[in-house]
């Protein structure tokens, strides 16, 4: 059990680290602690004033005196309360603060890989229901915890100073309230990480319904998921109730053995006041001392079932704030090359994602992209145009070969340099649950309001968000749900063009545009690939058979490169896809 209680303390100590840059405020918040368990002691000699100088004595005069030192006392106690109470609290929201910023602030610079294997309703668990329950342990528990403590040990301190017998029957109490603590101890943090990590299922259960609520409701699917809801909340409320029952054992066990032990002290003590050995006064004092032991032993007890819940929580954000990414900046940075006539170089290179090692996406690709070029990517779904993008913009690192940015290997330069000279128009647009100035301005946050609108009016989205009931400002709902395909399409190209990149990179970026306003579109792209290095995906290619080349990909590699006319001629699969795609367009 020793080496258990080592471990959670071990396990908590990460979260105690976040108290460091608040020294001052833990001081103060120790010191009204320690004033308050200082002055609840105070209380029992206090009401010994009162009986036996006051109600035994028979005296007004000593009555009065004794009554004005408890409100005395009991206003410190007030006092401290207040400080104590306010003190923890506040620490305990501000490090819960700090630990959610951390949480956060790791999980932006982790590679993509990461949340492919990991579930984002998992990850969201420990960003907010475990990290308010750390809350609740630093700004209550532990102050809970340790004013017990304090109370425990200077309450059995005065049980001595008050009679030593009585005090004796108190303390065989107190080993058989610790046994229940060892024994059930283990059980509740281990229902306690199990009961966390089912409402973490529930919550991405919830999370993947609701975002993609049309298709349940398109396919009539409402009362299965609501069943299938309710399977999984039952779940975690049936891992909720063994943690609960351990818990209430726990605490009701503790309760048992300090007051049964309590209550033989009461009937030696009655005895002994009968028989004149004691006053009345001294059994008040070592009656209120001994409930203050009892108590102090029961909050020990459900505050060490609380730490031991927190512990689970604790190790969960703890391990995900030791999450090192795969992605990281060399040691060494190399300047780029801005002279350089090949921006882009793939030098034998192969790539299978992590979640399946054993499938190269890509292999073998050797491919030169130099500056200002307009270059396709077509082939068949599958085909890894996408991948070639991720490769590009280091959301992975090839296992074979490297890739040259400006003359410079991909690995030596700062991933957040190397996207900043990029900017990506992807075929279904992400939008952010904001407005319309911050959606556009996501690709230059320092832009100044002509210029986003100058990049809206490029876009052809400026007509369409001047309709809006608030313009610009105007929320798009999450994920620009507020606004149909196309319109997405063109704020999302309005973010790519305020950002004015050096290379673009296109995944079909007009396909969701109606034909007039793909027109107008093309045309602004046109004006913005000038002297631009681009990249495009195409999907239709009839929109790229005047690219500068035109790469062809099937299973992972490069089948053919070159012009329209130079594969039509020399290329089945590209044949065998412009046919596809003429014919179905009427061509």
């Amino acid at each position: 059990m020793e080496k258990k209680q080592k471990k959670t303390i071990k396990t908590l100590l990460p979260i105690v680290s976040f108290l460091k840059p608040y020294k001052a405020m833990v001081f103060f918040a120790l010191m009204a602690l320690l004033l308050t368990a200082a002055v609840s002691l105070s209380l029992g000699q206090g009401l010994k004033l009162v009986i036996d100088n006051g109600f035994a004595a028979g005296s007004v005069d000593n009555l009065r005196s004794a009554i004005f030192v408890m409100i005395g006392l009991v206003s410190l106690l007030a006092i401290g309360t207040f400080c104590r109470f306010y003190l923890m609290s506040w620490l305990g929201e501000r490090v819960s603060a700090d630990i959610r910023k951390a949480v956060f602030d790791r999980l932006v610079v982790l590679h993509p890989a990461y949340f492919e294997e990991n579930r984002s309703g998992e990850i969201m668990s420990r960003l907010t229901t475990d990290t308010t329950l750390l809350q609740s342990i630093v700004g209550s528990s532990f102050s809970m915890a340790l004013r017990s403590t304090l109370t425990f040990i200077g309450g059995i301190a005065m049980l001595f100073f008050t009679n030593v017998q009585l005090t004796l029957y108190i303390l065989i109490g107190v080993p058989m309230a610790i046994l229940p603590m060892m024994f059930f101890g283990k059980k509740v943090r281990k229902f306690s990480k199990d009961s966390q990590d089912t409402i973490a299922d529930v919550g991405t259960y919830a999370g993947e319904i609701i975002q993609n609520i049309k298709v349940v409701q398109s396919y009539s699917r409402e009362e299965q998921e609501k069943a299938a809801f309710s399977d999984e909340v039952e779940k975690a409320f049936e891992t909720a109730k063994k943690r609960v029952r351990q818990r209430s054992i726990l605490i009701a066990s503790v309760i048992l053995m300090v007051f049964g032990g309590l209550s033989a002290m009461m009937w030696v003590g009655g005895n002994g006041v009968i028989s004149g050995a004691i006053t009345g006064g001294e059994l008040a004092a070592f009656v209120f001392y001994a409930m203050m032991v009892g108590m102090s032993a029961a909050t020990i007890a459900e505050v060490y079932g609380e730490l031991q819940r927190a512990a689970g929580a604790a190790e969960r954000v703890v391990d995900l704030m030791a999450v090192e990414s795969n992605i990281l900046p060399p040691a060494k940075l190399e300047p780029l090359n801005d002279n350089a006539q090949k921006m882009i170089a793939f030098n034998d290179v192969s790539f299978s994602y992590p979640s399946r090692p054993d499938e190269f996406a890509l292999k073998d690709i050797n491919l030169t992209i130099n500056r200002g070029e307009v270059v396709a990517l077509v082939g068949p779904s599958g085909a890894g145009k996408t991948t070639l993008f991720e490769l590009l913009e280091r959301f992975y690192d090839p296992q074979q070969g490297n890739i040259l940015f400006k003359d410079v290997n991909l690995k030596q330069l700062a991933p957040n340099k190397l996207r900043d000279e990029m900017a990506l128009v992807p075929q279904n647009p992400i939008l952010f649950s904001n407005d319309v100035w911050y959606n556009i301005r996501y690709g230059k946050s320092g832009a100044k309001d002509n210029e986003v609108i100058e990049a809206a009016k490029k876009a052809h989205a400026h007509d369409f968000v001047k309709t809006l009931p608030k313009g610009y400002e105007s929320y798009l709902g999450e994920q620009g749900v507020r606004l149909s395909g196309g319109q997405k399409q063109r704020v999302a190209l309005a973010r790519a063009i305020l950002k004015d990149p050096e290379v673009l990179l296109l995944d079909e970026a007009t396909s969701a545009l109606d034909a007039e306003s793909e027109h107008h579109v093309q045309a602004a792209l046109e004006e913005l690939m000038k002297d631009r290095t681009t990249l495009i995906i195409a999907h239709r290619l009839s929109t790229v058979i005047h690219a500068d080349k035109i790469v062809l990909l099937d299973k992972g590699e490069i089948i053919a490169m070159g012009s329209h006319q130079e594969l039509l001629a020399s290329s089945k699969l590209y044949q065998r896809l412009c046919e596809l795609q003429f014919d179905l367009t009427g061509d």
